[in-house]
């Protein structure tokens, strides 16, 4: 261990080392090598930042810009996290930073993972179940190679509609098929924007296409009212995953109402089953199984059936304590996933994860964690690590595993999450996943929990729509 007045030595050592290596003309990397060699105590990674010449806190604010720089908000590294990981074998915990800080200090320090020695696969998880080791085996790519895009093509998608309406105000075929064209590009994706960033712009594209039916010259009124319903049920669950409750229900109820208008039962029965899902996170059961209900009764295809039963009947259902009835809900939801032809990917698409997912949920809701480890294990398998879809899945997973007093495990898993998936991308549904794990460890200090507990409690608050942080949001 190394003392306090140790610390302060080394301090003023580094600082005379570094002049010395400037006056010589020596580089960033040969300053780092002469403190390696004259001080064997630090680290590769505090040589780095003490060569630079920065404290702790100028490392954290290099690190910031470099999110900046990329038009993302800055995750909440702290001073702590980061003298832990200069320090590992101080704390006792080989501690390293995840995927994503260890690419953004090789960035921020104008080096590699490999000259501070941060190479390393996998995040070095204890090897204490059996539930660990296959996790290990299941560890997804690193950060930089789950590639998540920013805000960059998307005004130029609502500018291709802006054009074609210019050409076109009274919104012929050709705007129609741009139009389409954005709703499904957005759809497809979805998981891939910031939430805010893509209200903002479907929300743009809206508001253009509404003009046509203000100024009463559409030459298609009812294909237009279809396209905007599928833009506000958009709308509504970004809105829910933005934490706004009352503007999920606007859009969605518009959604519903124009689905009805306009004969979509798809877009009827998808809208019934968002709004399921809003009035359970407020805890309004009983209006979650009626819109559950209603959506069952639109579905109008085998798949449809199946998300609407899996996503909002059987959860509704489960919320309640009703076993038995989510358990004939679970064996419909299997029936209509088995005898649909195929998964369909999008927003408004299904597949077998998220299908999983719903159910593991449900099991857990139950109180029955044996039933929903299996389906929840499989439901991260099926995502692609760094999406949202792997981050529920794998925080549902520490979930049960904190049921089965797995805490190292449970907080390995959630801290794997925080390393991979940015702030500002987890969004309202991942936050109290993420919340209620906090919960259910409690004050334990076994593995990684303690960690776990700081991690969460410096995340940086949910970003609206508006682009501004919500204080509220933990």
């Amino acid at each position: 261990m190394v003392t306090r007045s140790r610390r302060s030595t080394i301090r003023s050592e580094a600082a005379q080392i570094r002049r010395t290596g400037q006056r010589l003309g020596h580089d960033t990397a040969q300053i780092s090598a002469s403190l390696r060699r004259a001080l064997p105590e630090i680290t590769a990674l505090e040589a780095w930042r003490l060569a630079l010449g920065w404290s702790r806190r100028e490392a954290i604010d290099q690190v910031a810009e470099c999110y900046r720089a990329d038009g993302l908000h800055p995750p909440g590294l702290t001073e702590p996290m980061l003298c832990r990981w200069e320090h590992p074998k101080a704390h006792n915990a080989g501690e390293r930073p995840g995927p994503e800080y260890t690419y953004v200090l090789a960035r921020a320090y104008g080096t590699t993972a490999d000259d501070l020695e941060l190479t390393r696969r996998g995040r070095g998880l204890p090897l204490q179940s059996q539930t660990t080791v296959r996790y290990r085996r299941q560890a997804a790519p690193p950060w930089e190679e789950v590639q998540m895009t920013t805000a960059a093509g998307l005004p130029a998608v609502r500018e291709s509609v802006h054009l074609a309406l210019l050409a076109d105000p009274a919104a012929g075929s050709a705007v129609l098929d741009a139009a389409q064209t954005a709703l499904q590009h957005y759809a497809l994706a979805y998981s891939k924007h910031p939430p805010h960033t893509l209200f903002g712009e479907v929300r743009r594209v809206r508001e253009l296409l509404t003009a046509p039916l203000t100024a009463g010259v559409a030459a298609d009124s009812a294909e237009l009212y279809r396209i905007l319903g599928w833009l506000s049920a958009l709308l509504g669950n970004l809105a829910h995953h933005l934490d706004d409750h009352t503007g999920a229900d606007v859009h969605l109820a518009a959604a519903t109402h124009i689905g009805h208008r306009v004969g979509d039962a798809r877009l009827t029965a998808w809208s019934y089953g968002a709004r399921s899902m809003t009035a359970r996170t407020r805890g309004q059961y009983g209006t979650a199984l009626e819109h559950a209900t209603a959506g069952v009764a639109a579905a109008p295809t085998p798949l449809v059936r199946a998300q609407l039963l899996g996503w909002a009947l059987l959860p509704s259902l489960a919320a309640e304590g009703r076993a038995e009835e989510a358990e004939d809900a679970r064996r419909r939801a299997d029936d209509a996933f088995d005898a649909a032809e195929g998964d369909e990917p999008g927003r408004f698409g299904y597949d077998r994860a998220e299908h999983r997912l719903h159910q593991a949920e449900a099991h857990l809701a139950l109180d029955a964690p044996r039933r929903a480890l299996p389906l929840a294990e499989k439901s991260a398998e099926g995502c692609t690590p760094g999406t949202p879809g792997w981050a529920a899945a794998t925080l549902l997973l520490a979930r049960v595993e904190a049921a089965g007093n797995q805490v190292t495990d449970a907080a390995a898993r959630a801290l794997d999450v925080l390393d991979r998936v940015q702030p500002e991308r987890l969004r309202s549904t991942a936050r109290a996943r993420l919340l209620a794990l906090n919960t259910a460890l409690g004050s334990s200090a076994h593995g990684g929990a303690h960690e776990f507990r700081e991690r969460h409690r410096a995340l940086p608050p949910l970003i609206d729509s508006h682009g501004r942080g919500l204080t509220s949001a933990r």
